[in-house]
């Protein structure tokens, strides 16, 4: 599902890396089990009152260093807080306002977002003396908290919600979000361009040209889109630079919050190591997904070249056997339109809901095809089904004992929801609650 960004600012020392470890709950802030999936250690995800959203922890502010240093810091802070959707400026309460708080308050003020003000280490319920003194940013009302006693985070998380939902309801929810993804100089600033008509991003032929993830609205055949171009994102291993570091965070964040991801993979290259994490990125967040294969005119073709890289595809990315696969020359133009109709396609694959009545009857059948497993004398039972979400599906079954639910019987009832509703394109979902038989003891 789409996940809202929180930004944490502030200078130097203020506790920010605390603040943050103690929201997500583990002081080591990745650990993911999708394949392909690996983040670095400022991104991370949260969850408060059964909202979840993404954390980003940024390096300090400090707007009183030298040029190249202040210029480094403000880049590093501009692209973290055009990024979130609220941001959360952090202040040192034990050493008080100081001009440089000032400064980043004034650069936060212009962005236009949500800011909440924090007032870190105040470890007593005890104000301090000057703790009114923090009004003067113009921020609203301080927060008093304590990151390393844990105290009044509560209340912040609370705001941070409220905010959060408060930004959704205006959200307009009608234009489908498609992300172009895919690691760097592969073609999405061109494909962009391409599907708008226009130049409307830059294209270059230096990787890494595109810093941020650009949104753009566009109309085709009365419907609304928003065409989301992002930065590419390379191996761990090859991002240097506090910018290009947000700039791969951004990136994952457009893949969030996107209806459709649209995976780039240069057909001279075949699929790489740096796109199946992406793959995994799309896939762990619930996005919709298109592989799409660029530069198709440069590949020598002989028969069957195209069914056999379709093959190769789906060996590599077999964790996301559910996603079409479009090969196009951006160079040429070739079927590239049909891009935004396989996004249509898989937008509204992604929005589709199976009554409750037809559900239970295709579970039925396919139970009676293959007997559940069991386990020492115990058989799995399946009493009721129903789909409790979209975007994407989520179905919830009411068993017997989810330890019985073996991962392979749950591939093959995805696999007869799919035969009879298609979902192309879209991730499936399962849950599976526990209700006892009369019989059990």
């Amino acid at each position: 599902m789409s996940k809202p960004v929180v930004a944490v600012v502030g200078r130097p020392n203020v506790g920010k890396s605390t603040f943050f470890n103690r929201i997500i709950g583990r002081r080591v802030s990745i650990v993911e089990d999708t394949p392909g999936v690996t983040r670095d250690r400022i991104y991370a995800e949260a969850e408060w009152r059964g909202i979840s959203f993404a954390m980003i922890d940024t390096g300090g502010i400090e707007p009183n260093c030298s040029d190249a240093i202040l210029e480094k810091m403000r880049e590093q802070a501009q692209v973290a807080m055009e990024t979130a959707d609220v941001i959360l400026f952090m202040v040192d309460g034990k050493e008080g306002l100081t001009s440089s708080d000032r400064e980043v308050a004034d650069m936060l003020m212009k962005t236009g977002k949500k800011t909440i003000l924090i007032v870190n280490k105040v470890d007593s319920r005890k104000m301090p003396d000057d703790f009114y003194d923090y009004y003067e940013l113009g921020l609203g009302e301080p927060n008093a908290v304590s990151a390393a006693n844990m105290l009044g985070l509560g209340d912040v998380l609370d705001e941070v919600v409220d905010s959060l939902q408060a930004g959704a309801a205006e959200e307009e929810g009608d234009a489908v979000k498609i992300a172009v993804a895919g690691k760097p100089n592969v073609g999405k600033s061109s494909l962009v361009n391409c599907l708008l008509g226009e130049e409307r991003v830059i294209v270059s032929e230096t990787a890494g040209t595109t810093r941020d993830s650009i949104d753009t609205p566009f109309e085709k055949d009365g419907k609304r889109y928003v065409l989301i171009d992002t930065a590419g994102v390379r191996r761990r291993s090859k991002v240097t630079g506090d910018i290009e570091k947000y700039s791969v965070v951004r990136a994952i964040a457009a893949i969030e919050r996107c209806d459709v991801c649209l995976l780039m993979i240069d057909a001279q290259d075949g699929v790489t190591e740096q796109d199946k994490r992406i793959a995994g990125i799309a896939h762990e967040a619930g996005a919709g997904v298109i592989v799409v294969v660029n530069k198709w005119d440069l590949i020598e073709k002989q028969t069957n070249t195209m069914k056999e890289f379709r093959k190769r595809i789906a060996s590599e990315l077999s964790f996301m056997s559910y996603a079409p696969t479009v090969f196009i020359s951006v160079h040429e133009k070739q079927r590239v339109l049909k891009v935004i109709d396989m996004a249509n396609a898989v937008s509204e694959n992604r929005a589709l809901r199976v009554s409750t009545g037809q559900l239970n009857s295709l579970v039925s059948d396919a139970v009676m095809m293959k007997q559940p497993p069991s386990d020492k004398g115990k058989r799995l039972k399946i009493y009721y089904a129903t789909q409790v979400g979209v975007k994407p599906p989520l179905f919830s079954f009411q068993v017997n004992s989810r330890s019985l639910m073996h991962f392979s019987y749950a591939r093959y009832l995805e696999n007869k929801i799919r035969e009879a509703y298609g979902f192309e394109g879209t991730s499936i979902k399962f849950v599976f609650r526990e209700k006892r038989d009369k019989d059990d003891s």
